[in-house]
C-alpha cells in the first residue's frame, strides 16, 4: 500500500508541477511587461504617401456579419485608388448574395473589388488566403475576419510601422463589441485581454517569438512568400506562418494602440468549437515547428518560451488528468503517509492558480478597465475547467494523421441573427457531468480526511464541469 501511495504522490505531483510551469510563465509575462518601455505610437501615414494595400476578407457562411464587415472597410481612411478589397468567399449559404450590395458600395467609391469564389474549400482559410495572394496586386495585405470591425484609421496607423524592411507583420489588439452580453462573453474578454494586454507586448519586448492572431493585422507579401506561403497542414495557419516567418529572420510587431473591435461568440457551442480548433491547431504547429525552433540558433530562453507558447493548450489534458487523479492522488497519500503530504499536494494545486489570476488582474489595469471583477475571474475559471475534456480531446487529435476540419465560429451580428446557425453537441456532456460528480465526491473525501479547508479547490472543478455540461445541454434544447 505504501508503494501505491508513493506512486500516487509521484503521478499527481508531476501533473501539478507541469501545470505550475504554465502558472509561472504567466508571472514571467507580467514581470517582463512591468519592465518594458512604453513607446509612443508611430505617426500615421501622411496624406499623399499611401502605398497600394490589399484588404483580404476570408469568409465562410457569414451572412449575419459580412455586410457589417464590408461597410467598415468602406469607411477606411485610405484613398480609393490605393485600395483593393478581396472578399475570399467560400460560403455555401446566402453570404454571397448578402455581400453583393455592400460590395457595390465599394465599387461606387472607386475601390477595386475582387469577389473570389473557389470551386471547393480546399485548405480552408489558409487555402483561401493563398489563392487570394496569387490574385493580389499589392505588397501589403490587411486581413480581417468576418466578426471584426476595423476602425477608419487602421491602415493609416498600421502601414506606418513598415519603415523597417525586415518587418513582416503588424498585429493589432482585439477589443470587444459585446463584452457585457453575458457571463460567457465577459469571461472570454478577460482571457483575450490578458493575451493582448500583456502577453503579446511582453513577447515583443523580450525578443521572443510571437504570433499573428489571424485577423486585425497587416502583412508584407515578400515575407509570406519567403516563408513558403500560407499552409493548410495545421488548423492554425496564422500561428504556423508567424513562426516560419520569424525563423527566416523577419520580425512581427505588436501595436497595443492599434485596437480593432470584434464580436465574441455568444454560445457555448460556438466557443467550444473555436477552442477545439485553436487547441488542435496549436499542438499541430508545435509538432511541426518545435524541432526547427530547437535546432535554430535562437537563445535558450526564446526556445523555452516558444515551447510554452506553442504547447499552451496542453494545460487542458493536464487539468482533466488532475481532476481524475485528485481522489487517489490526495486521499491515498493522506491516509497512508499522513495529512501533511496531502497538504503539500494541495498547496501545489493552489499555487497553479496564482499566476493566471495575477496575469488577468494586471491586464485589466494595463488596459484601463479598472479593478478585476471577481465574478468575471470566477466565470473564466469555471469556463477554463469546464472545457478541459473538450480541449483535451482536441489536443490528442493533433497527434493523428489527419489535419481535421476547420470549424467556423457562428456570429450573430449587431442586429440579431438572420440565420440561427447551430452546432451539434460534442458528445461530452455525459463525461462533463460525471467529472462534476466525481470531483464533488473527492471534495467530500477531503473533508472526511480533515482537509475540508482546501476542498473548495476541488469543488471549483466540480462547478466548472457542471456549468459547461448544463449550459451545453440547455443550448441544444434551444
Amino acid at each position: 500500500m505504501t508503494a501505491l501511495a508513493l506512486l500516487a504522490v509521484l503521478a499527481y505531483g508531476l501533473l501539478l508541477l507541469a501545470l505550475l510551469a504554465w502558472g509561472i510563465n504567466s508571472l514571467v509575462m507580467v514581470a517582463v511587461h512591468l519592465r518594458l518601455r512604453r513607446d509612443e505610437p508611430a505617426a500615421p501615414v501622411p496624406a499623399g504617401q499611401e502605398p497600394l494595400v490589399t484588404v483580404q476578407l476570408a469568409v465562410f457562411n457569414e451572412e449575419n456579419v459580412v455586410g457589417r464587415l464590408i461597410d467598415a472597410v468602406a469607411e477606411l481612411d485610405w484613398p480609393a485608388d490605393r485600395l483593393e478589397v478581396q472578399l475570399l468567399d467560400d460560403s455555401t449559404d446566402e453570404t454571397p448574395a448578402v455581400a453583393e450590395p455592400h460590395l457595390e458600395r465599394l465599387r461606387a467609391l472607386g475601390i477595386a473589388v475582387d469577389h473570389v469564389r473557389r470551386s471547393d474549400r480546399s485548405g480552408f482559410k489558409a487555402g483561401a488566403l493563398q489563392h487570394g495572394l496569387g490574385r493580389a496586386q499589392s505588397d501589403l495585405l490587411a486581413l480581417f475576419d468576418a466578426d471584426f470591425v476595423p476602425p477608419p484609421d487602421f491602415l493609416r496607423r498600421a502601414v506606418s510601422r513598415f519603415d523597417d524592411p525586415k518587418v513582416a507583420c503588424v498585429q493589432g489588439r482585439w477589443t470587444h463589441l459585446n463584452r457585457d452580453a453575458s457571463w460567457l462573453t465577459r469571461a472570454q474578454a478577460l482571457a483575450i485581454d490578458a493575451h493582448f494586454g500583456v502577453e503579446q507586448a511582453a513577447r515583443e519586448a523580450a525578443g521572443w517569438l510571437l504570433n499573428f492572431n489571424g485577423t486585425a493585422g497587416l502583412w508584407r507579401r515578400q515575407a509570406i512568400d519567403d516563408a513558403g506561403g500560407w499552409s493548410s497542414d495545421t488548423l492554425t495557419e496564422d500561428l504556423d506562418l508567424s513562426y516560419r516567418v520569424q525563423l527566416r529572420g523577419w520580425s512581427i510587431l505588436f501595436d497595443p494602440s492599434l485596437a480593432c473591435p470584434a464580436e465574441l461568440p455568444t454560445g457555448l457551442g460556438a466557443f467550444k468549437a473555436q477552442q477545439r480548433r485553436w487547441a488542435t491547431g496549436s499542438m499541430q504547429a508545435a509538432r511541426k515547428l518545435l524541432p526547427t525552433v530547437w535546432r535554430s540558433r535562437l537563445p535558450l530562453g526564446t526556445k523555452l518560451h516558444a515551447t510554452m507558447h506553442l504547447t499552451h493548450y496542453a494545460v487542458h489534458p493536464l487539468m482533466a488528468a488532475v481532476a481524475l487523479l485528485s481522489l487517489p492522488g490526495i486521499l491515498l497519500p493522506g491516509i497512508v503517509l499522513g495529512p501533511s503530504v496531502a497538504w503539500v499536494l494541495l498547496g501545489l494545486f493552489a499555487a497553479t492558480t496564482v499566476g493566471p489570476a495575477i496575469l488577468h488582474s494586471y491586464s485589466q489595469a494595463v488596459l484601463g478597465n479598472g479593478a478585476l471583477r471577481l465574478r468575471d475571474l470566477a466565470a473564466l475559471s469555471l469556463l477554463g475547467i469546464g472545457i478541459a475534456p473538450s480541449n483535451a480531446r482536441a489536443v490528442l487529435a493533433a497527434f493523428g494523421d489527419e489535419v481535421g476540419t476547420f470549424e467556423r465560429t457562428p456570429k450573430l451580428g449587431a442586429g440579431g441573427p438572420r440565420r440561427a446557425y447551430t452546432l451539434p453537441l460534442d458528445g461530452l456532456q455525459g463525461i462533463e457531468a460525471l467529472l462534476a460528480l466525481y470531483c464533488a465526491a473527492t471534495a467530500a473525501g477531503l473533508a472526511w480526511l480533515g482537509l475540508g479547508a482546501v476542498a473548495p479547490f476541488i469543488l471549483l472543478h466540480a462547478a466548472g464541469f457542471a456549468t459547461v455540461a448544463v449550459r451545453a445541454r440547455a443550448e441544444a434544447r434551444g
